[in-house]
């Protein structure tokens, strides 16, 4: 299976991109519901799931294994089937969630295929998705009277740094690992 990972986006079967973005979904419903029980268990409450960002990582993952569409498709339904399930994240944050998670994975599929490194992807992924939960949050604040203030923008950044960075060393030695799987074949 990681041997399709790596071969050109084209040949990537719709079975294996449906799995995959199903797999995201999964994860990005999982992984923050792990995180939330984390932080109650060691007193920090939700704050280690807003620090840590843990439904970014399978997003922009499924981006950059099976293409924008994957991505772009699991960003928009993931946060959905959360707050469906555990009405996480709240009904005000929802839309700007599956806008700026929606971008994470475009982006990363649409940068899967170019030539540099994937740290860097992951930083132009971040650039983007950040920018567009800000344009996002005005919008919400602006247009719809929502009670997200507007210096969300800047504490999601501020809280979410150490989850940037770990998106930054985690996601490079994920698709590494990928690759040298399909290496040993």
């Amino acid at each position: 299976m990681s041997e399709l990972i790596l071969k050109s986006k084209k040949t990537v079967s719709v079975r294996f991109r449906t799995i995959a973005t199903l797999a995201a979904i999964a994860a990005a419903v999982a992984l923050p519901q792990l995180f939330h029980v984390l932080g109650a268990v060691s007193g920090l409450g939700t704050a280690l799931g807003e620090t840590l960002l843990p439904m970014h990582l399978p997003i922009i993952l499924v981006g950059l294994i099976a293409g924008p569409f994957a991505g772009c498709v699991s960003g928009v339904i993931a946060p959905l089937v959360s707050f469906a399930l555990t009405s996480m994240p709240t009904e005000t944050m929802l839309p700007v969630m599956m806008t700026e998670l929606a971008v994470y994975g475009l982006t990363a599929g649409l940068l899967s295929g170019m030539k540099f490194p994937c740290t860097l992807k992951v930083l132009a992924i971040q650039i983007a998705g950040r920018a567009v939960r800000a344009i996002a949050v005005l919008i919400t604040v602006n247009f719809f009277e929502s009670p997200i203030a507007v210096k969300t923008i800047w504490m999601s950044s501020v809280t979410g740094i150490f989850g940037i960075l770990l998106q930054l060393i985690l996601i490079p030695l994920i698709m590494y690992r990928i690759s040298g799987i399909s290496d040993e074949k």
